[in-house]
């Protein structure tokens, strides 16, 4: 597939209805999830994780997660991590986090309107295809989701498939690089994005640029740099347990035992789950100009082939990889007049319906209020944590408590006898959190109440605060 179209090969960046769609749109993500964060609806995992890794990064020590146990890359090998270090250097806030994944997000908006008007799409319909990237329900959903790192990425899979097309070898490879830096298996998609380049668009360059980086970079990160910070290895892999112990494993019966693969494929999970994806774009695809989702194929087949529900919704992050070629097939069924609904007023509705149908506004006026009742409480608590202390507390806590080396979440493993090594101790007992139940919490607070070396400092609304005390031995 070629696309030769020079007048619309480098698409005019002068002002346009599009800049201040991604302007609007960057303020509103960033605006909705600073209230979830400051409403205490942000988690441990995976808000209070980066942030913590990328604060320890900006103090020069060792970035290991204390709650997780282990070195950030022995998570994903995200190393893009510390190129985003330098902000918490700075001025440490986890509202960089915020505005980082708001912009990222909505700059996807500008490649998706320049691929569509180098494909030879008329100006009104590029728009309304920026417009549909936004108002995606994943792009909004996975905004208030703490952060991720391969969010940034979205945008770039755009830009890179831009620069392909654009005959831009250079741009294309940094774009690649840092792709791969956001996440291990998005070298997965990087990998197919290259067959994708080399077989259908025919761009032989880029496509072997990304056929190569991508699969030396999954073999260089889950063999070698994963297993080297977190000795057990892939921790994704528990999620295919019917499939394999390793990665290796894996991807050895998937190609030896297609029977057992089926059985995992064809689900009514699975089934929702598609439905769940392709309905806010379905006036747009064709089957005839379906060729981009093989570059999707990999992440696809991974989010078809585990039993993790998150794996199987517009809420998390896993299906982030799969928009950006969903978004192109789109694009070539504009292109060729195949797409069922053509106005650019009815392709904005529809996509509007989508977004009301699925996109989860609906959590800021009930679910994200849950904690108001200590959420005064709570502020005033965490405003007597001191900047040395080492801290236990809840998991939705955590995530306003991670600039320190130690932070530890309450759970329902924790060994009592443990409270002994932190010096402030911070619990909501009203709302314990999903790692920790009522009965965890009352035995918490029953140790602390009998220990001599624990005094509490603030209570109010089911709220208390423990520290440490200084024991003076005093000779008589």
């Amino acid at each position: 597939m070629t696309h030769q179209n020079p007048t619309t090969d480098r698409p005019p960046t002068k002002a346009n209805p599009i800049f201040w769609l991604v302007g609007v749109s960057a303020a509103v993500l960033f605006l909705a999830s600073s209230i979830r964060h400051l409403l205490f609806q942000s988690a441990a995992f995976d808000l209070g994780y980066f942030d913590q890794a990328l604060y320890l990064i900006s103090e020069g020590q060792p970035p290991i997660v204390s709650f997780w146990g282990f070195h950030f890359l022995g998570g994903h090998a995200d190393w893009i991590l510390y190129f985003i270090a330098p902000l918490y250097k700075l001025y440490p806030s986890v509202f960089w986090l915020f505005a980082i994944q708001a912009i990222a997000l909505a700059m996807g908006a500008i490649p998706a309107w320049q691929l569509a008007l180098q494909a030879g799409v008329k100006p009104k319909q590029a728009i309304a295809i920026a417009i549909t990237y936004l108002l995606y329900p994943l792009v909004f959903n996975i905004n208030l989701f703490d952060f991720h790192p391969e969010v940034m990425a979205l945008p770039v899979f755009l830009a890179v498939v831009l620069a392909a097309r654009q005959n831009r070898p250079l741009w294309f490879t940094f774009g690649v690089l840092f792709i791969l830096g956001c996440r291990d298996a998005l070298s997965l998609t990087v990998a197919a994005m290259g067959v994708w380049l080399l077989v259908v668009e025919k761009k032989r360059l880029c496509g072997a640029i990304a056929l190569l980086a991508g699969s030396a970079w999954f073999l260089v990160a889950t063999q070698l740099i994963i297993p080297h910070f977190r000795p057990l290895g892939v921790e994704a892999v528990i999620r295919y347990a019917g499939l394999g112990n390793s990665v290796l494993d894996i991807a050895k019966n998937l190609i030896l035992q297609p029977r057992l693969v089926l059985n995992y494929l064809f689900t009514l999970p699975n089934l929702e789950y598609l439905c769940l994806l392709l309905l806010p774009l379905l006036w747009g695809l064709s089957p005839q100009h379906l060729a981009p989702l093989l570059a999707a194929a990999p992440q696809l087949a991974m989010n078809l082939l585990t039993t993790s529900q998150p794996q199987k919704d517009l809420t998390h992050q896993y299906s982030v990889p799969i928009l950006p070629f969903l978004l192109l097939t789109v694009i070539a069924s504009v292109a060729a007049n195949k797409n069922w609904i053509r106005g650019q007023r009815g392709m904005i509705v529809w996509s509007l319906i989508g977004f009301l149908a699925l996109a989860k506004f609906g959590y800021f006026g009930g679910f994200y209020l849950t904690k108001l009742d200590t959420w005064q409480a709570t502020r005033d608590a965490i405003a007597q944590v001191q900047p040395t202390d080492s801290v236990l507390t809840n998991h939705q806590i955590a995530p306003h408590l991670t600039h320190r080396s130690n932070v530890q979440l309450l759970s329902d493993q924790l060994d009592p006898t443990n409270v002994n090594d932190f010096d402030a101790i911070l619990v909501d007992t009203r709302h314990s959190g999903r790692s920790c139940s009522k009965t965890c919490v009352d035995r918490v607070i029953s140790q602390l109440q009998e220990r001599e070396t624990f005094q509490i400092t603030y209570q109010r609304d089911d709220v208390y605060l423990y520290r440490k005390q200084r024991v003076e031995k005093q000779l008589t």
